[in-house]
């Protein structure tokens, strides 16, 4: 491994870790009210929903949204930025996804250029026009470090695979080892994510996980909550 290879690691690593302060840990994607509703149970039906959550939900469309706003960070193409970042933010089926992924980019893009600002960064995100959602924070912050898309993108899936895990294994609750064989069984499904992403125009967003949806919609009005989505 170089030390330009090296370098790239050391941040992703830092920035996708579950210590970086975007305050993830606050949020569950609408697994509490799944988890209240019954739908989820133990890790089988967890590993089931988020599976379906990857493949054909939220973690496909951002990894698009990742892609396409790393490319064009790269090409510093500022009218594609704008679009795509607009594009993103109106994306997301409920308030509370909104407010979710919402604040997780502005508190990235916050701590990158605080403390790891680099030549550019900040024409990057002036063309944005005060849309951030957080793939697309990820995408942009990764692209003005010159660290290479593929990896970014697997960095990101596992990292959003990580915390469902923990926001499920809070909720359920299951134990670390049961927590462990989700993330096994979430593998291949991160690997042909991230591979269809980074394939995928922007034509090919959409989703199907209506349960998801709805669950982040109702999650809203329950009465007690544990998590901000």
């Amino acid at each position: 491994m170089g030390e330009a290879e090296a370098a790239a690691l050391y941040r992703l690593m830092t920035w996708l870790s579950p210590a970086f302060p975007v305050g993830a840990f606050s949020y569950s994607s609408g697994i509490e009210w799944a988890v209240e509703a019954g739908d989820i149970g133990d890790a089988a039906s967890l590993g089931e929903w988020l599976a379906a959550m990857l493949a054909d939900g939220s973690g496909f469309c951002d990894g698009v949204f990742l892609a396409h706003t790393h490319r064009a960070a790269a090409l510093g193409d500022g009218p594609a930025l704008r679009e795509i970042a607009e594009l993103a933010a109106a994306f997301v089926p409920s308030r509370e996804r909104q407010l979710e992924t919402s604040a997780q980019g502005r508190a990235f893009i916050e701590i990158a250029r605080a403390a790891w600002n680099c030549n550019g960064l900040d024409a990057m995100i002036a063309n944005c026009d005060g849309a951030m959602v957080y793939p697309v924070a990820v995408g942009l912050v990764s692209s003005a470090h010159a660290i290479p898309l593929a990896p970014t993108m697997h960095a990101f899936l596992h990292a959003l695979a990580s915390n469902w895990i923990s926001a499920g294994a809070r909720l359920v609750p299951l134990g670390q080892t049961d927590s462990q064989r989700v993330l096994v069984l979430l593998e291949r499904v991160v690997v042909a994510t991230a591979a269809r992403a980074l394939a995928a125009s922007l034509d090919d967003l959409g989703s199907a996980t209506f349960r998801a949806d709805l669950a982040s919609l109702r999650h809203e009005t329950q009465y007690t909550r544990l998590f901000r989505s």
